[in-house]
């Protein structure tokens, strides 16, 4: 039978890796700024032009994450039909935009030719 010194010795054993293990890669890890400074100068102005766009972008996608995770159905489901309804809406919206201006084309054929008769 193991003695009482065994298991204070395991709990410390334990605690030390469950707790010293987390804190020592917290300690270790750099942040964003150390490695931000780390890049060169054309990747940082390249970084900094570009994080506006990849704030939206994110924040869309958080949007459409809890959009989606209002449904019953799996996440991933959802995620299909929402891209089918988005690619249908863009293709639909390409054929108004082709339409109006084959009819905006047409419109102005007329008026050139009445006006030259």
């Amino acid at each position: 039978m193991p003695s009482a010194a065994a298991y204070v010795k395991a709990i410390s054993a334990g605690a030390a890796l469950c707790i010293g293990g987390p804190a020592l890669v917290w300690y270790v890890s750099p942040t964003e700024e150390e490695i931000f400074k780390k890049y060169n100068p054309e990747l940082q102005k390249r970084a900094l032009a570009t994080r506006q766009q990849r704030q939206e972008e994110f924040e869309s996608f958080v949007v459409q994450l809890k959009e989606a995770s209002k449904s019953d159905k799996p996440i991933w489901t959802v995620q299909k039909e929402m891209d089918k309804k988005r690619s249908d809406d863009n293709a639909q919206r390409m054929r108004d935009d082709r339409d109006s201006l084959a009819a905006e084309v047409e419109r102005r054929r007329t008026e050139v030719r009445s006006s030259t008769n």
